[in-house]
């Protein structure tokens, strides 16, 4: 396989590391972020994406399905009598109501009390050293000023096309032919490049999972600022003297209910028993950990409610129990595994382990058929950056970019 040539989509802390190693290498790189700026899930930004539909979106379409519907809109010959035909109506009243950054580059989960749970010699990467005194455990800015000082030192910011997004990528003979849309001042420039091999450095935080819970969609409906996934928590302010409902109990969770304990009146976190729940000793006081939710009930009202009512309607956990006086109720539901850049390589239909040996996404919850969780076992001139959970995620994705 001769490659000289290489795109990378992302520029977190995964594609940054990708860019300089194969640079180094001789090879030409292009680095595609969709962002006006490097550094992946650590950037913060106060804006919050659009949520997803409830239940969650199938994998396959990941964040933002608004903005590649606009894209069949205003596509060349597209017509108004064919099958997209919605869609495109729905994406410019979208348009109307949301910035088109946002549907272009939705914000990520980052969150205002943010920080590292690995200290930062253990993500110390090799191409570039944290600076002189640097404490073991830092906020979101430290880490993603890190990632963009290391792109600076190491010569590769050049090589990255800003506020570019990835629309589709396929191999068309030897070659894979990558499709972007750019935002220019509020115009959308489209291009198609090809390149010798395609690395997905995309990471894991777009796309949410949203659990198919009886008569949360109707909950959702009705009180949609009080249903929220966690990608859009920011602070614990809007939740001051409230009773909140965190479902979930991994990192974001057990992070998320640390900070509502200064302020709220009441949380309650809601665990399935899960492998990577953490441990009820980490909750504040004014939290405790209950059991799976079973269902949510029908509401006895769906008139507008004044800032201090609670939601009228009861949450039903597993063992009967019922909790009620819920203002909020966040879900730190985790996410799908979502490459909707790759669409034929994913089959919404299929169970894992009915996934074929060409298909990488099934129900969004592992990435299938590479090899050593990078190189795609068909065709490893696709490889991914940044695939495994719960590790030592910036020395371990720049190892694997050093493969």
């Amino acid at each position: 396989m001769d490659v000289k040539t290489v795109a990378i989509i992302g520029a977190g802390v995964s594609g940054v590391s990708s860019a300089i190693h194969l640079k180094n290498a001789g090879l030409e790189v292009t680095v595609f972020e969709r962002r006006d700026v490097a550094g992946g899930v650590w950037v913060y930004d106060n804006r919050t994406a659009l949520e997803p539909s409830y239940p969650s979106i199938i994998p396959s379409t990941g964040d933002s399905p608004a903005f590649d519907a606009l894209l069949k809109a205003t596509s060349r010959g597209a017509r108004r009598d064919s099958p997209v035909d919605q869609d495109c109506v729905d994406a410019k009243n979208s348009v109307d109501n949301n910035d088109l950054e946002i549907l272009h580059a939705p914000p990520g989960p980052c969150y205002i009390g943010l920080h590292n749970n690995v200290s930062t010699p253990e993500m110390k990467l090799r191409a570039h050293d944290w600076p002189p005194q640097t404490p073991d455990f830092v906020t979101h800015d430290v880490l993603a000023t890190y990632i963009q000082d290391t792109a600076a030192a190491n010569d590769v910011l050049s090589n990255i096309s800003f506020r570019t997004r990835v629309d589709k990528a396929e191999k068309k003979g030897s070659k894979w032919e990558v499709q972007s849309s750019r935002l220019v001042d509020g115009e959308i420039e489209r291009a198609v490049q090809q390149f010798d091999a395609l690395i997905v450095a995309s990471g894991h935080y777009h796309a949410p999972n949203i659990p198919d819970y009886p008569n949360l969609p109707a909950w959702k409906s009705a009180f949609p600022s009080r249903i929220t996934h966690s990608k859009v928590y920011r602070s614990p302010t809007p939740f001051a003297g409230k009773n909140v409902l965190v479902i979930g109990a991994g990192v974001s969770s057990t992070d998320i209910c640390r900070e509502l304990g200064s302020v709220a009146a009441k949380i309650w976190q809601s665990s399935r028993g899960g492998e990577y729940d953490l441990l009820p000793s980490m909750l504040p006081k004014n939290c405790t950990r209950v059991g799976g939710i079973a269902s949510f009930s029908t509401l006895t009202s769906t008139s507008l409610l004044n800032d201090h009512e609670p939601i009228p309607g009861s949450v039903i956990l597993s063992s009967g129990e019922e909790l009620n006086t819920i203002h909020h109720v966040i879900l730190a539901t985790g996410y799908h595994m979502s490459y909707p850049f790759l669409p034929h390589l994913h089959d919404d239909n299929a169970t894992p382990e009915h996934a074929s040996e060409e298909i990488l996404v099934t129900t969004g919850q592992i990435t299938h058929n590479l090899h050593k969780d990078i190189f795609y076992i068909p065709d490893p001139s696709l490889a991914f950056i940044g695939v495994p959970y719960h590790v030592a995620t910036f020395s371990l994705f720049e190892f694997q970019a050093m493969r």
